[in-house]
């Protein structure tokens, strides 16, 4: 039962392929739908991890990969067929690949980082499931007013610019911090 939480992940990755497809292909009911499910699972991953106590290192890796992997491909994917404007997309983009390179480049000079993800990080990533949703539903012929798709819009820029400077000004903190225990400089 532990491995729940990342066997959602899992499928998670998983169904960025069907997603992408559906989306290119111009099923936007099917697309709403599928990804529905994939944002539904990102909560429950992380509900069932917290609440049964089911949490794993894997865990703590497999999460926000699985978002970060979801959330660019259908950034990229909206972006390639016009749905949303091609800037929205690769300020989301250029955020995540920030975060992994930093990622990547401190897990390489100073270990694992042990990162959380910060409260603006996690206000972003919902902005950005929410504002993807709505415009694959205003795609779908379902409700979806230009004002929220708009507004949500702003948010994600907003929010999507904030997390990467609060990720790249603490990771630089704690790799300064790092660096001067290293060389007993603390």
């Amino acid at each position: 039962m532990r491995h729940i939480p990342n066997a959602l992940c899992i499928l998670r990755m998983l169904l960025v392929v069907p997603i992408a497809w559906l989306l290119t292909a111009g099923e936007y009911k099917a697309t709403l739908w599928v990804f529905a499910f994939a944002g539904f699972t990102d909560g429950l991953d992380g509900f069932l991890a917290k609440r049964c106590g089911w949490m794993s290192e894997l865990g703590k890796i497999l999460d926000p990969l699985a978002d970060k992997i979801l959330l660019v491909s259908v950034f990229i994917t909206l972006a390639v067929i016009g749905v949303v404007p091609v800037w929205l997309a690769a300020t989301a983009v250029l955020r995540d690949v920030t975060i992994t390179i930093g990622a990547i480049t401190y897990n390489a000079l100073y270990g694992y980082p042990h990162g959380n993800p910060t409260v603006i990080s996690k206000i972003n990533t919902l902005c950005q499931i929410v504002y993807l949703l709505l415009a694959v539903a205003a795609k779908a012929g379902e409700w979806a007013p230009d004002t929220a798709l708009l507004i949500l819009g702003a948010m994600v820029f907003v929010t999507t610019v904030v997390s990467g400077i609060d990720y790249v000004v603490t990771y630089t903190r704690k790799a300064i911090a790092a660096s001067r225990a290293k060389h007993g400089l603390a």
